[in-house]
């Protein structure tokens, strides 16, 4: 796979995450903001019968990730403020992986490569932002079944400030578009509220959601 074909790779940060020592390693969460092309691209002999949506749909290593002791946190659609879909972003997800090693190790294994195909023929860009938990979730669900993305912009919250919802210190973004970001906060809530210029906010409807329980493993851990 190669993953400058959807996104600017962040050399400097993927040499971090294969270099990191054991003793200092640890849990990572990688978020990934996805946006997916109309129609996926298998090259001239491949399959031209997919949306890219389809495409990644048949990506899924699910296997690979529990092999590595992986784990899927959350993954759902996003939707823009009326309901309908969202013009810049598809989908979202997060997969806690063990340690900053195993996501470079996934990308060298042969089974991951046969189903990468697939991620590289769906998907036009996308933002993973490696991201450490500050914290205990805050708070409890609104009822309204939106979880919201809420990522700051590298130097624009306070050290140190906590907000409602799961906050996480951005270490670094290995794949995006070269914005630097400093916090991303998962919100359980769907209310209006005054953010900083460039902040960057995504409505999504779960599938999968066990970021509370697994954020606060970690942080017990």
């Amino acid at each position: 796979m190669d993953p400058s074909s959807f996104g600017t790779v962040d050399d400097a940060y993927a040499a971090r995450l294969a270099t990191t020592p054991l003793e200092s390693d640890g849990p990572i969460w990688m978020v990934n903001f996805m946006r997916y092309k109309e129609r996926a691209d298998y090259g001239a002999d491949g399959d031209r019968g997919l949306s890219g949506r389809e495409a990644d749909d048949r990506y899924a290593p699910t296997d690979v990730l529990a092999d590595l002791g992986a784990e899927i946190a959350y993954f759902g659609d996003v939707i823009g403020p009326d309901g309908g879909p969202d013009p810049e972003w598809d989908r979202m997800a997060i997969v806690r992986y063990p340690t900053r090693r195993s996501f470079i190790e996934m990308q060298e294994r042969d089974d991951f490569a046969v189903q990468a195909v697939h991620k590289e023929a769906g998907m036009a860009f996308t933002i993973i932002m490696c991201s450490l938990p500050v914290g205990p979730v805050a708070g409890a669900p609104d009822g309204s079944g939106i979880v919201r993305f809420i990522a700051h912009p590298e130097g624009s919250v306070p050290p140190g400030e906590r907000a409602e919802g799961a906050s996480f210190e951005v270490e670094g973004t290995v794949i995006g578009d070269q914005r630097r970001w400093g916090r991303v906060v998962i919100s359980w809530s769907d209310r209006d509220e005054v953010l900083p210029e460039g902040t960057m906010v995504v409505r999504s409807v779960p599938f999968i959601d066990q970021v509370r329980p697994l954020v606060d493993a970690t942080v017990r851990n």
